[in-house]
């Protein structure tokens, strides 16, 4: 099979600092999806964003280029042939956090927590015992 010198490779933050390249994991490997068809890779988009992605471009891009890189971070790829009868659908799980979110690294504060007009809610003021009886009456109301 020969490789098209041209693919379409989706893209998140494309042309930013923070753009990061979509993968498919497979055990603990990553693979690179490399479409030859600019339409098959805009379709693969769609379906990410209506799985609650991040909308990714479909890029174009040096299929040689994609390979070298994958060489390099250890990934796999794959060629997605134009026109094919192999159907493309995203997995049902993605990970929770992308190593090209630029808050990949920041811890959860209390301050991160609760926005900025909203303190954290304080400890009761009433003992265990209160609270139950006030939940009697409550439930004998109804």
């Amino acid at each position: 099979m020969i490789t098209p010198m041209r693919v379409f490779v989706l893209i998140f933050n494309a042309r930013t600092e923070n753009e990061g390249i979509h993968t498919i994991r497979e055990g603990d490997r990553n693979k690179i999806l490399m479409f030859e068809s600019e339409d098959d890779a805009t379709r693969f988009a769609l379906m990410l964003e209506a799985q609650d992605f991040p909308a990714p471009t479909p890029e174009p891009i040096d299929a040689e280029e994609i390979k070298e890189f994958c060489e390099s971070a250890g990934y796999e790829w794959e060629i997605i042939p134009e026109n094919s009868n192999l159907v493309v659908t995203p997995p049902e799980l993605n990970v929770e956090q992308t190593d090209w979110q630029a808050d990949a690294k920041k811890e959860d504060t209390v301050e991160d927590t609760f926005p900025l007009n909203q303190q954290p809610l304080e400890e009761p003021e009433l003992s265990d015992s209160e609270l139950e009886k006030m939940r009697r009456k409550l439930e004998g109301l109804l």
